[in-house]
């Protein structure tokens, strides 16, 4: 679907509906980038993700053992293009908007591994996403174990004693252990750059933008019940309620005998109640 070289036409529903091995990572986060600039033009960003491949692709990257593929890799994206982690402006909405990323040189863990993913595969290197806890990460395949790759720290190739320090620091309460270094499939790596945004969203009060976001999770995500539920309280907070009522039922159909049941029910006929006293369609 891409290569275009025309405006993205933002057609999230029918990405999310493709089969896991057909979703392209690219694809996805242009679709999360044209929900904010709707006239984004796919084709330039695919021009410069081409232009900083070609150094790699002149050496050729390909041929080099991992180690040398990320260093290389490293060395053009984050000394010659001069991409970096933003750290003063970790959640500011453009970290997560590909095109942003591009210009700016700038992103978040996630978005700058879409970065080097897509350069990497330009260049004819095998690369995967990573869902590592707290923290985005990329690996190779070094031999008999993962090599894990942090482009937030400028590429750094990250030991296992470096992983479990930044597992330490993300807060999470896992014990680090080498299985966590795992590829994370196409859907998730999407839907935890919309996870993202929707954080961001809530702390800011930006109700219309979180709505987006909450419709790409459910098509992207249709079986996740925290979202149907969180979706059907911001549609009541929006003067919605026969549309928070549909959601929170269908909550109830997807997560049977949810702990916060009694609640969700009292929610259902509290919506209901103002359906009605408004006119509202139930």
């Amino acid at each position: 679907m891409l290569g275009t070289g025309i405006s993205i036409a933002v057609d999230f529903r029918a990405y999310a509906a493709q089969p896991d091995a057909e979703l392209e990572l690219l694809e996805g986060a242009l679709l999360i980038a044209g929900d904010a600039r709707p006239g984004l033009d796919r084709s330039a960003v695919e021009r410069q993700l081409d232009e900083l491949a070609a150094p790699l692709q002149a050496l050729p990257v390909a041929q080099l053992p991992p180690r040398a593929q990320a260093r290389a890799l490293g060395d053009q994206l984050f000394v010659r293009a001069g991409f970096r982690g933003n750290t003063r402006d970790y959640y500011d909405p453009r970290n997560s908007f590909l095109d942003e990323v591009l210009a700016r040189r700038t992103g978040i863990p996630i978005s700058l591994s879409v970065v080097y993913l897509e350069v990497a595969r330009r260049a004819g290197v095998q690369a995967s996403p990573v869902g590592f806890p707290g923290h985005f990460l990329v690996c190779m395949q070094e031999q008999e174990r993962p090599l894990a790759i942090d482009p937030f720290q400028g590429g750094a190739i990250l030991d296992d004693r470096a992983l479990a320090a930044l597992l330490e620091r993300s807060g999470s309460k896992l014990e680090y252990r080498p299985e966590l270094i795992v590829p994370m499939p196409v859907r998730q790596v999407v839907a935890r750059m919309l996870l993202n945004l929707r954080a961001i969203y809530a702390q800011r009060g930006d109700m219309a933008r979180l709505l987006v976001v909450f419709d790409r999770l459910i098509d992207l995500l249709p079986s996740s019940a925290e979202e149907r539920r969180d979706r059907g309280l911001l549609f009541a907070r929006l003067g919605a309620p026969a549309a928070a009522v549909a959601d929170l039922e269908h909550y109830l159909e997807l997560a049977p005998g949810a702990a916060d049941t009694p609640q969700v029910e009292r929610w259902i006929a509290q919506f209901q109640a103002t359906s009605r006293k408004s006119g509202a369609p139930s």
